[in-house]
């Protein structure tokens, strides 16, 4: 029985071609998403801003009222909840951000705990209170920064690691290519609101380690085609390693956009920003796979001697002493 193949044998897709208007696009976007991320900012999550979650069982039911106790607990004039299960399908959690001046007076954070879980109590007689935890403002900015830093540290290890393995310009080509895909994630997420918190950032952390491996798939093939055609020009090279790997790339996309689709449409509304940003991920990680990271080669000048040591007169010499003796 004959295989089916996504991508035909011996594909030769002018991708560099349009190198030039994709890099244009992608800097627009880049240049949006960061706009959008400094008017309207991230929605951030009590994580990163401080808030109280208040964890309630509704030991006579077989499934929470997700939507009567958010109507009873947004009356209260806190602001919108955010409710989520909790373990058990009877288990919830009540994530409310902290009043203004509860970081200098815990006394308002207090009344607000007691007054949600008296609500919750009057309006659902058989709920019993688990346990109130609370994040601090000062405690949630650490958090804050220590998230930001962690991604920063990793693209720029990543870059040195491929820096070391391949030659600085691929270390640059691979940071540019996880700068982007990580500042257009963040430009959807400053685009829709949808709350950014901890669980965002293992997101963008998993979709550079996504990016980096596609990216390092097709650097690797790029290095094999320089040590074998020395005589091609660049852009064809690169178009032919890109052909060579797309096959792989389509089908390890579409292995992984297979499940988060699933994700999406059936998964629970606590992984939704979680699986929205990796699926925003894999597109992004592939594009510039091929668009961010392929191209850039040119313009810093690799060369087949990127790989291959140019002989000097010293080798020459001591070849033709050896071949004299």
């Amino acid at each position: 029985m004959k295989l089916l193949k996504l991508v035909p044998d011996n594909t030769n897709i002018g991708f560099l071609r349009w190198r030039v208007p994709f890099y244009v696009i992608s800097i627009l976007l880049m240049a949006a998403s960061l706009g959008l991320v400094f008017t309207k900012g991230l929605n951030l999550g009590v994580d990163f801003i401080g808030g109280q979650m208040i964890r309630v069982t509704f030991v006579q039911s077989k499934d929470a009222p997700v939507g009567e106790l958010r109507e009873s607990v947004a009356k209260l004039g806190y602001g919108e909840p955010t409710i989520q299960q909790f373990g058990k399908p009877n288990e919830v959690s009540i994530r409310m951000k902290l009043p203004e001046g509860a970081d200098q007076n815990t006394g308002l954070a207090n009344e607000m705990a007691n007054k949600i879980t008296t609500a919750v109590k009057a309006a659902h007689p058989d709920a019993r209170i688990d346990g109130v935890d609370s994040v601090s403002g000062k405690v949630s900015g650490e958090l804050f920064r220590t998230g930001m830093i962690a991604l920063g540290l990793a693209m720029v290890a990543i870059s040195i690691y491929i820096w070391i393995r391949f030659e600085w310009q691929f270390g640059v080509g691979a940071l540019f290519a996880l700068v982007h895909d990580v500042t257009l994630t963040l430009g959807l997420f400053a685009l829709t609101q949808m709350e950014f918190d901890l669980n965002i950032v293992a997101a963008i952390l998993t979709l550079i380690g996504y990016s980096l491996n596609d990216t390092i798939v097709v650097y690797d093939r790029i290095r094999e085609n320089l040590k074998k055609y020395r005589r091609m020009p660049m852009p064809e090279l690169l178009d032919l390693s890109v052909n060579e790997t797309l096959s792989r790339t389509i089908v390890t996309s579409l292995s992984v956009l297979i499940t988060l689709a699933s994700l999406l449409l059936l998964g629970p509304n606590v992984i939704f920003g979680f699986t929205a940003a990796i699926t925003l991920g894999i597109f992004v990680g592939t594009y510039s796979s091929i668009y961010m990271a392929a191209p850039i080669l040119i313009w810093l000048k690799v060369t087949a001697a990127s790989f291959v040591p140019v002989e000097t007169e010293l080798d020459r010499q001591e070849k033709l002493a050896r071949g004299q003796a």
